[in-house]
């Protein structure tokens, strides 16, 4: 008899190894992504969760993660089982300006996570209400030397590349630009269309539609080339400051480090790919996004030329990130 239970212990053991094994490798591939639902990465995941669903042919998942400036989300990912079935969706700044204003943090950009993939840049403007005075950066420049005590400048964080070229701008105009932080991209909106904050500076997605209906209007945009969306707005550097030339961010995708080899090869293949399925681009351009689709060894090079770029610049702020 005892030996009939050890044999019958040991064969339900194993059909439950077996079975643990088997709803392992059946789990299906989770996005993880460290804002709520609703917004431009969320709706970017969503889009990429359906083309990999058919190219992976695995079920995919967009998991929200929201808190701590996307760090809970960057945490789950670093502690999870680095077999491919749970992807990182997630800005650059958490691996490129973090580590330069946080005295701590949780996890190493290098050691803890693998880049599979540049998915898109999130081009950046500076908008003001359409009831201001200025209707251009040189009028704005004009406008706050003359009335200093107007210079607050709406963001949606500190720490970020638009907090930092803000800045940069102050120190070019000789004007202080004091930072005004709002918890999100709607009420900032809301407060640049009220009048309620002489100038704004936000993701393009989160206020080309005012612009379009006349509530707000942007002056120009970050980087150094003009938007498809506003080919009649000028880039901030045509108006003669480069403040801005590296403020917009890009979104990436990342697996934990000892991802295997091949298992990250896979992923980036797909990911590129429905970077550049036209069905995607499409949907992704109408977000207010730029479709990139870049391989993991382009992500690395671009957050280290980041890295490069804003290094003096954070230093000479002396910000450092206290939440």
């Amino acid at each position: 008899m005892a030996s009939f239970l050890k044999t019958l212990f040991l064969g339900a053991s194993i059909a439950l190894i077996g079975a643990a094994a088997h709803a392992d490798n059946n789990a299906p591939i989770r996005l993880i992504i460290g804002f709520p639902p609703g917004g431009a990465l969320d709706n970017l995941a969503r889009s990429l969760a359906e083309d990999l669903r058919t190219t992976l042919k695995e079920p995919v998942l967009v998991e929200s993660r929201p808190g701590a400036s996307s760090r809970i989300a960057i945490e789950a990912v670093k502690s999870a089982k680095p077999d491919g079935h749970t992807i990182l969706l997630s800005g650059t700044p958490p691996f490129v300006l973090f580590p330069m204003t946080y005295a701590r943090l949780s996890y190493d950009v290098d050691r803890d996570f693998i880049p599979v993939a540049h998915l898109a840049n999130v081009p950046s403007v500076i908008s003001a209400g359409a009831g201001q005075p200025f209707k251009t950066i040189p009028e704005y420049v004009a406008w706050v030397k003359k009335n200093p005590a107007g210079g607050g400048v709406g963001l949606t964080n500190l720490g970020g590349g638009l907090h930092f070229s803000v800045l940069q701008l102050s120190k070019a105009i000789g004007v202080p630009l004091a930072p005004v932080t709002y918890k999100g991209g709607a009420p900032l909106a809301t407060d640049i269309v009220g009048s309620h904050v002489p100038l704004g500076t936000d993701a393009l997605a989160t206020q080309l539609e005012l612009h379009r209906a006349g509530k707000l209007r942007i002056l120009g945009v970050a980087g150094t080339k003009r938007l498809s969306w506003l080919p009649d707005v000028p880039t901030i550097k045509e108006a003669g400051y480069d403040a801005f030339d590296r403020a917009n961010a890009s979104y990436a995708a990342f697996v934990p480090a000892g991802t295997p080899k091949e298992v990250v090869a896979k992923l980036e293949t797909a990911f590129v790919g429905a970077m550049h399925n036209a069905q995607v681009r499409a949907q992704v351009e109408r977000m207010g996004l730029e479709p990139t689709g870049l391989p993991g060894a382009e992500l690395k090079r671009i957050m280290r030329e980041d890295s490069a770029y804003w290094r003096p610049i954070v230093q000479a702020s002396g910000f450092k990130s206290e939440d």
